[in-house]
């Protein structure tokens, strides 16, 4: 939750084109932590994200190959 503002200023303040990529479990679904009064759950409660790439914590292969996959389309 503490992070939310600095988030989304992040962001906001990127210039397009820009990818967000979710990793990890925690990123993906907010993993064991889920949706709380202190966590918010998945980074796509805050901003959009084209990808997720799963995992605790991911494999390089899955991370290349997740990252490969959004930039080819």
């Amino acid at each position: 939750v503490n992070m939310e503002i600095a988030l989304k200023r992040t962001y906001d303040a990127t210039p397009t084109p820009k990818l967000v990529v979710a990793v990890g479990d925690c990123g993906c679904h907010g993993g064991i932590f889920g949706e709380s009064y202190a966590s918010l759950g998945a980074v796509k409660n805050v901003i959009p994200v084209d990808a997720e790439i799963p995992g605790c914590p991911p494999t390089p292969f899955s991370l290349l190959n997740g990252i490969l996959q959004l930039i080819n389309g």
